[in-house]
């Protein structure tokens, strides 16, 4: 039977095609989800965000919403933490919990015959977690775990580096797991305000895929939401990045150096995303990029280079990362340098274009290839506030642009005096 059920979840999957028929469907109780129906398996797959995330999390208890988010299904309501996941497993049903900057993150893939039942655990999860001593204790040594091995990565301390030398004193600048110290003086109590505050109804973003009618849908809205408090989230300032053009070195003793570099960036909802978009894949996004050409496939500098644009809700950077070997590093930062001031001042050519938007175009649909990947991609267009046609329109807009639109956008995002970068390791000629 678990053979069998493996099976389905890894194969229920519909076609992009059928991902375009989305429907706004709205609850008596006033909650909104796009959904895409789906009756040939008996699957539903179904992706929440809770907008806020790490960000809005009061700064003196730093690491608490990730916490929180991880201590969701180790026990709730009159379910202990083994209690719950054998229930769980009873319905053959999966569910995760993740905490970003910008939200929390809830996914869930049930069988359509034990849906019920598996909303009411869900539901539980989101309403009544214990919060209990034992759990608390051993999900936060977890925690703690990570921090401690992302203190041990070189492109951990570079991202950490370069997130608080752009970001300053904005919480963005912070991690999400928080701090050795912040985490340890956490308490299960501020897991219990944390949790009010942060699983509210306000900024509510649902997408629901499978088999599930809307009507059916409506009423697992309200009960699924029933009790939770309307408001709470709080509002954070937009970030300002702080501009740099500088290359800063942290040592590490490691045989290759890792390098993380990038400044302000460009925000999800600007007119010029998508020519922006188009234009880094040609620069840093892919195999056939420029970077990866002339660092790695000319001159064998790394295994990957890339670059990518990162909007969050309140602020936006253009990001890109690289490691070499200590000895080549050097030589890799300068060619990164390189092709952003060639990006900027000469644009692309036609034939790099039309390559990008073949591939653009064409690799699009490999996104729709499980209800679950759908579900997550309907409530990504809500969040970044994309009109619900997006799927449908979105390769038309990659193939719109133009030469002379990327070359302009090239000029007005790309920054090479001030762009920052952080070397981790122990470089050469740095």
């Amino acid at each position: 039977m678990r053979y069998f059920l493996t099976l389905i979840f890894a194969f229920a999957f519909i076609t992009p095609a059928g991902a375009t028929d989305i429907q706004e469907v709205t609850s008596g109780s006033g909650i909104t989800a796009w959904l895409v129906e789906e009756h040939s398996i008996p699957i539903v797959s179904i992706d929440i965000m809770f907008r806020g995330g790490t960000s809005i999390e009061p700064s003196d208890k730093h690491g608490a919403t990730l916490l929180m988010t991880g201590l969701l299904e180790e026990g709730a309501g009159q379910y202990d933490a083994t209690g719950f996941m054998e229930a769980t497993e009873a319905q053959a049903a999966r569910f995760s919990f993740n905490a970003t900057r910008d939200a929390i993150t809830i996914s869930a893939t049930v069988l359509k015959e034990n849906l019920n039942p598996s909303m009411d655990l869900l539901r539980l999860a989101l309403r009544e977690p214990s919060f209990d001593d034992a759990a608390f204790e051993r999900v936060r040594e977890q925690v703690n775990s990570v921090i401690r091995s992302d203190e041990t990565k070189p492109r951990s301390i570079a991202t950490a580096f370069f997130r608080s030398a752009a970001f300053g004193d904005h919480p963005y600048a912070r991690s999400t797991e928080g701090t050795l110290e912040s985490v340890a003086a956490l308490t299960p109590q501020d897991m219990r305000d944390v949790h009010q505050t942060a699983l509210v109804r306000d900024g509510i973003v649902v997408g629901v895929v499978g088999d599930i009618t809307p009507d059916e849908l409506r009423q697992l809205l309200d009960n699924l939401f029933a009790g939770m408090p309307q408001s709470g989230t709080a509002s954070i300032p937009f970030a300002d990045v702080a501009a740099s053009g500088d290359v800063e070195t942290i040592d590490f003793p490691s045989p290759q150096s890792v390098a993380i570099f990038g400044h302000e960036g460009i925000m999800r909802d600007d007119p010029d995303y998508i020519p922006a978009y188009v234009m880094n894949h040609i620069l840093g996004s892919g195999f056939t990029s420029r970077l990866n050409q002339e660092i790695r496939e000319k001159r064998g500098l790394t295994y990957g280079v890339g670059s990518y644009l990162l909007p969050y809700d309140r602020g936006a950077l253009y990001m890109g990362s690289i490691a070499s070997a200590n000895d080549k590093i050097a030589e890799a930062v300068d060619l990164i340098e390189a092709e952003w001031v060639r990006m900027a001042s000469d644009g692309v050519t036609p034939e790099e274009l039309d390559a990008a938007q073949k591939y653009l175009t064409g690799s699009y649909s490999l996104r729709f290839d499980s209800n679950g990947a759908i579900a997550g991609i309907l409530t990504g267009l809500q969040f970044s506030g994309l009109p619900i046609d997006y799927v449908l329109t979105r390769n038309a807009a990659v193939n719109a642009v133009t030469v002379e639109d990327i070359n302009r956008v090239a000029k007005r995002i790309l920054q090479p005096d001030q762009l920052r970068i952080v070397v981790v390791g122990q470089p050469e000629g740095l």
